[in-house]
């Protein structure tokens, strides 16, 4: 390995070590606070606890099954699927993924709530009224932010497809069935191991929505667990034995992934776009155009109740009120901050883990292990809760300076963690096509340092690094999780305060900054997108 990979290395290795450390650092803050006393005979034997173990669990399996299920026909469909519009719905399908998890719970409870628009249907028509909380609203909501995204890998999977398949499939005829089991089914069924654990995770780890859905004790899960320990009975030792929990069943869970996992080996294409050759018949379009139907019904309606909610609401008396300005003014630096600290440790990792790379293609060294090492550090916070971390650094801080100043930072540095597993995602792929195209040419050259990034590295990252900053900073900028422990009257986001209002029952404000919340978000991926198309074009 030559001395210009080496240095991006040693730089990368510095920022997965920054994050490990401040993920660890922490937990062990929080560890070290209970005096080496864990109450783990106390919570194996009691029975509560094993039943928000097992809830936990319940929850995310029916969640991944119906998520991941009901992907399947959706990403067939719109894979399948040629008319004016598609890339917009496609589009469409991201926007749960930038809609704050709290704008996204209040949508779910206006549309299935019991005072929601399907219940108020389901009443006039003489059925019974729906009951939201609990495990159903759960599973909903769920699936609302979930099957989107579990669609869209599957609709990657479906585009590596080489078009000599789809080809032969259309000069043999195949019906929709044969179709699906012999070329769609095999190219979907390398990503659900990925997919699936994906999302099993999102929901064992959830948050938001369990503390606003579950509906009391019979309806919770480990991290809602571990933040009532923490926030309202303030036991570290009890917070710290739980999160071994969820860390142990957290990291089966990967591992069991990793084993299931699939290979793209056997795949054989000349480069071309796909395009298919699927002999097209009425019932065929009419049924692909109900799922689509309805898939796009599910994502879009809670988004309509949003919009209808919130333009209800004295939307020129809240932007104008002391309170939400300043919410806004401070969600909106704390978004950036942590958008842009992501988007840096990300590009950071993934330059170390491409040089790893480099040397492995060139047989230099072994790096496969070295390369997984960086690869798990910034995946990292799926694992560790992020409410442990900030309340571990909390308690440590406080020791040593104001507790309401030490606040931003943590909630600023966990949004940040929070996020990089993300960006790394974004930025990987493109990243990594670039190195593969122009590695031995940038390498004949001669080309070094900073002349090599900026030919080679940032051509490649300045297009995704738009749309990972802007989702970076939407999840910051709708995180409930870190804020709900320290948020105060000197530092509250709009998620805090929206939270607030729900809490005091003032519906008509919630559904307000829903709206406004929900925007922000939103005009963040739009622009980011809008940003990445124009990139794309002047290249």
């Amino acid at each position: 390995m030559g001395p210009d990979r080496t240095i991006r290395l040693f730089i990368a290795v510095g920022a997965a070590l920054a994050l490990t450390g401040f993920l660890a650092g922490g937990f062990l803050i929080l560890l070290a606070g209970t005096g080496a006393d864990l109450p783990v005979r106390s919570i194996v034997g009691d029975a509560y606890l094993r039943s928000v173990v097992l809830f936990t669990l319940e929850q995310a399996a029916l969640s991944t099954a119906l998520s991941v299920l009901l992907a399947i026909p959706l990403a067939c469909a719109l894979h399948r699927a040629r008319f004016i519009g598609r890339t917009a719905i496609l589009r469409m399908f991201l926007l749960p993924q930038a809609l704050p998890t709290l704008v996204g719970a209040l949508a779910i409870v206006s549309v299935w709530g019991r005072n929601g628009v399907l219940s108020d249907a389901s009443a006039a028509i003489g059925l019974p009224r729906f009951s939201i909380y609990g495990l159903p609203g759960i599973l909903i909501a769920h699936v609302f932010f979930n099957l989107p995204l579990a669609a869209r890998l599957m609709i990657a999977a479906l585009d590596e497809v080489p078009k000599e398949s789809w080809k032969l499939a259309g000069q043999l005829a195949f019906s929709p069935w044969t179709n699906f089991r012999l070329v769609e089914w095999p190219a979907i069924r390398r990503v659900v191991p990925a997919a699936a654990s994906l999302v099993f995770m999102l929901c064992a780890t959830s948050f938001t929505i369990v503390l606003i859905l579950g509906g009391g004790p019979g309806a919770t899960t480990l991290e809602v667990a571990i933040y009532q320990t923490l926030r309202y009975d303030f036991e570290p030792g009890r917070a710290v034995a739980l999160s071994f929990v969820q860390i142990a069943l957290t990291a089966l869970i990967l591992m069991l992934a990793n084993r299931l996992g699939g290979s793209d080996q056997g795949a054989f294409g000349l480069g071309g776009k796909a395009v298919r050759f699927d002999r097209s018949n009425g019932l065929r379009r009419t049924a692909d155009g109900l799922v689509i139907g309805l898939g796009l019904a599910f994502v879009l309606s809670p988004f309509v109740a949003i919009v209808l909610a919130g333009i209800t609401a004295d939307l020129g008396t809240l932007l104008t009120e002391p309170a939400v300005v300043d919410a806004l003014v401070t969600s909106l630096w704390v978004a950036v901050t942590s958008g842009a600290l992501a988007l840096l440790v990300s590009a950071l990792v993934l330059l170390g883990v491409e040089a790893l790379a480099s040397a492995e293609r060139r047989a230099v060294i072994g790096t496969a292990v070295p390369r997984r090492t960086l690869e798990i550090a910034a995946s990292l916070v799926l694992v560790v809760p992020p409410v442990v971390v900030g309340a571990g650094w909390f308690l440590g801080l406080r020791q040593v300076t104001n507790v309401f100043a030490a606040a931003p930072a943590i909630v600023v540095l966990t949004n940040m963690a929070m996020a990089v597993p993300f960006a790394v995602r974004i930025l990987g792929p493109s990243l990594a096509s670039a190195h593969l195209r122009g590695e031995k040419l940038a390498d004949s050259l001669g080309m070094k340092g900073l002349r090599r990034f900026r030919l080679i590295d940032w051509p490649a990252l300045w297009r995704p690094a738009g749309l990972a900053f802007a989702l970076a900073a939407a999840i910051s900028l709708g995180d409930l999780g870190a804020i709900a422990l320290f948020g105060n009257r000197e530092f509250t986001t709009l998620p805090y305060l929206l939270y607030q209002r729900m809490g005091s029952y003032r519906t008509d404000d919630a559904a307000g900054l829903a709206l406004i919340l929900g925007a922000v978000c939103l005009a963040l991926i739009w622009i980011a997108e809008r940003s990445g198309a124009r990139k794309a074009d002047l290249t």
